[in-house]
């Protein structure tokens, strides 16, 4: 019996509760206007701290209500005041709150509040736009939608600290994009937002400053304005500087290093200016120490890795500063079992977001070893370092997974590890295994590191390819992903590079003719270079080179025109000629090139080529036809009569060979001379 009446007590206790609420909605319905003011207070007063009462009064509709009282003109000033209050109350609540307040149009009826000259109803407007804004579920275009609500903006601000403090933080929330940036600085936002970095209010500044840092991130034209400002007199970099004084707090200083940092990776700073290196760089090192809160650790971290990124001597510098190596490595024993955390509450947050830390720390020595062997050794020789790597590669975050295989890409730029840790570890076989099943930017790093663990020295080499890889990288070739098939057939050209002849076949076999010479008509350039990469390495050495030709070098010959006669690169028309330099050095594959008169013709006109490496390719083509010794095999034409180098000989001077030879001999580049000279003793011999 007891189980039958505990359903109808609860709903009546739900009834109750809307009851209570529905109170307060009623109220607002009220046709004395003083009854409506004091039901808005009373439900302000209602839904301080309290969740559940937010949710039912929402339920309840009193949004679209209290929406309706703010934009009436016929409401009093403190009736709209006390309505853009209410909801920026309910605002503070859940996302599904925000969601529902959006849902109603909360965001044109509070900016259109912004054209009323009172500033107190300003302020609460625009404190409740502000709580709005922040909220991630918030789609930021909405600030954007109406073309007169950025300049507006900007003119509120010199009305109270207040609205500089709200409008700034609506700001740096809302600015997601380099067409949101321009924006902002199209009306004004530098020189309306410079100044606040003075004002007494340690808010203002901070805001600004957080404005500034969006603003300057990864834009250019923002960070050359920037240098130049002034602010009571101080460039604005000074002010920066001072801002990451140690007696500031954490969270000034730290968004005071990443203003700096946005700005010097834009140009606009010198990496060896001294507020780089001796203020920034120093700075976001000492937020990596043990005493800060995670988030400053991480923040600092993964805005140090961002600064030194493209630069070795900043790299060097972070490296001997504060033994910051071995400091990273407490990255991963956090929170430990002996921390000082006093308070559950932080110790439960550091819990759930500690592999942020771990993320970050593999994001910095990433950047960290990208350039200096030195580097590399001491981050491969911290305690467990490899270990490491290879967990965090299995990791269910998907962000530390691909923060570890930046790592281990890193790290793999250096011979001597790829011969050392990487063969101890056996790194390659979670990297096989992260390739089989990973979102695109994952697999886009673990394949650029596949390909250095496929170098000739590299001791992976042998067990990667017995693990089956070549039908996975083919695979990578087909992909959408341009940088996936450019990283798929760089490593099929590695895996080619003096390769035994069954890899070579099993490569063309898997690849398949067709989807080659699709790779060799590729848009994108560097995939075209690194197909004609591998082809170089599949027609190198004699047997191989005949082999592949007698089989497929009709087609071979077929693409290697259509580059030659195409608008191409330098580069890729020095590849290919480099190819059919290859072609030549075949014992039978070389007749094959001496059949065909519109292959010569073109070799000939690269000889005569007014770039000097394109000439010397050309030159190597005809060196390899010429050159004098026995053929190794006879080769028999259709009417079965040997040809040998002699014919081959006769036939290259008639059609003008010799002569253009004899002009190279004379060539003002000595490579190109030598070779030009080196062929023509062929003919003497």
């Amino acid at each position: 019996m007891a189980c039958l009446l505990e359903a109808p007590l609860r709903i009546s206790v739900l009834s109750e509760v809307t009851a209570t609420s529905r109170h307060y909605v009623d109220r607002l319905f009220d046709p004395d206007p003083q009854k409506v003011l004091q039901g808005v207070i009373d439900m302000k007063n209602a839904v301080i701290g309290n969740n559940k009462q937010k949710a039912n009064l929402i339920v309840l509709g009193a949004v679209p209500r209290l929406l309706y009282l703010l934009q009436q003109s016929s409401s009093s000033l403190e009736l709209r005041t006390e309505c853009a209050v209410v909801l920026g109350s309910l605002a503070m609540g859940t996302e599904n709150n925000i969601k529902s307040l959006v849902d109603c149009h909360i965001i044109p009826a509070l900016l259109q509040g912004l054209l009323c000259p009172d500033l107190i109803f300003i302020e609460a407007c625009l404190r409740c736009l502000r709580t709005v804004f922040i909220s991630p579920v918030t789609p930021v275009q909405l600030l954007y939608t109406d073309p007169t609500v950025i300049p507006h903006l900007m003119s509120l601000l010199s009305r109270s600290q207040r609205t500089q403090e709200y409008i700034t933080q609506i700001f740096s929330h809302c600015c997601k994009t380099p067409e949101h940036q321009t924006v902002l600085f199209n009306h004004g936002a530098i020189q309306n937002i410079a100044p606040l970095l003075i004002s007494p209010s340690y808010k203002v500044r901070m805001q600004a400053l957080k404005c500034f840092s969006v603003l300057a991130y990864e834009n250019t034209q923002v960070s050359m304005t920037l240098v130049n400002v002034l602010v009571d007199g101080a460039l604005l970099s000074q002010v920066f500087v001072r801002m990451m004084q140690r007696d500031q707090p954490i969270e000034m200083q730290l968004t005071a290093a990443k203003c700096l940092t946005y700005m010097c990776r834009a140009g606009a700073i010198r990496t060896d200016d001294s507020c780089v290196v001796l203020k920034t760089l120093p700075c976001l090192v000492r937020m990596c120490s043990k005493e800060h809160l995670l988030e400053e650790r991480v923040e600092g971290a993964e805005t140090l890795a961002y600064l030194m990124e493209p630069d070795v001597e900043l790299q060097r510098i972070a490296s001997t500063t504060d033994h910051l190596v071995a400091m990273l490595a407490d990255y991963f024993k956090y929170p430990s079992s002996v921390s000082a955390i006093t308070d559950i509450k932080r110790l439960d947050h550091d819990l759930k977001h500690a592999h942020e830390l771990r993320q970050a720390a593999f994001k910095l020595y990433a950047s960290l070893g990208s350039n200096d062997e030195d580097i590399r050794k001491k981050i491969t020789e911290t305690e467990n370092m490899m270990d490491r790597i290879v967990s965090g590669l299995s990791e269910s975050s998907i962000k530390v997974r691909l923060a570890a295989v930046r790592c281990l890409h890193s790290l793999s730029r250096s011979v001597q590890q790829l011969r050392t840790s990487f063969h101890d570890h056996a790194v390659w076989k979670p990297l096989m295994k992260l390739l089989q099943n990973a979102p695109d930017e994952v697999l886009v790093m673990a394949s650029s590191t596949l390909c250095n663990l496929l170098l000739e020295f590299s001791p992976s080499k042998e067990p990667i390819l017995e693990s089956g890889v070549i039908e996975l990288l083919c695979t990578l070739t087909q992909s959408d992903s341009p940088a996936l098939r450019v990283n798929g057939i760089w490593a099929l050209m590695n895996m080619a590079f003096q390769a035994d002849q069954k890899v070579k076949v099993e490569i063309v076999r898997c690849l398949g003719t067709e989807q080659l010479f699709r790779l060799l008509s590729d848009p994108d350039s560097n995939v075209l270079m690194k197909t004609l990469g591998l082809l170089r390495n599949l027609l190198s050495t004699r047997p191989h080179i005949d082999q592949i030709m007698s089989s497929h070098g009709k087609q071979i010959l077929q693409a290697v025109t259509l580059i030659l006669e195409a608008e191409h690169s330098v580069e890729v028309k020095e590849q290919t000629l480099c190819i059919l330099a290859n072609i030549a050095d075949g014992n039978t594959a070389k007749e094959i090139l001496m059949t065909n008169d519109d292959m010569l013709q073109k070799i000939k006109y690269y000889m005569g080529h007014s770039n000097v490496k394109l000439q010397l390719a050309a030159t190597f083509c005809i060196s390899n036809l010429i050159w004098n010794e026995e053929d190794v095999q006879a080769v028999v034409s259709s009417d079965c009569s040997p040809k040998g180098s002699q014919e081959r000989q006769d036939k290259l001077r008639e059609m003008g060979f010799v002569d253009i030879l004899h002009k190279l001999t004379q060539a003002s580049d000595p490579n190109l001379c030598d070779r030009a000279k080196t062929a023509m003793q062929q003919y003497l011999a």
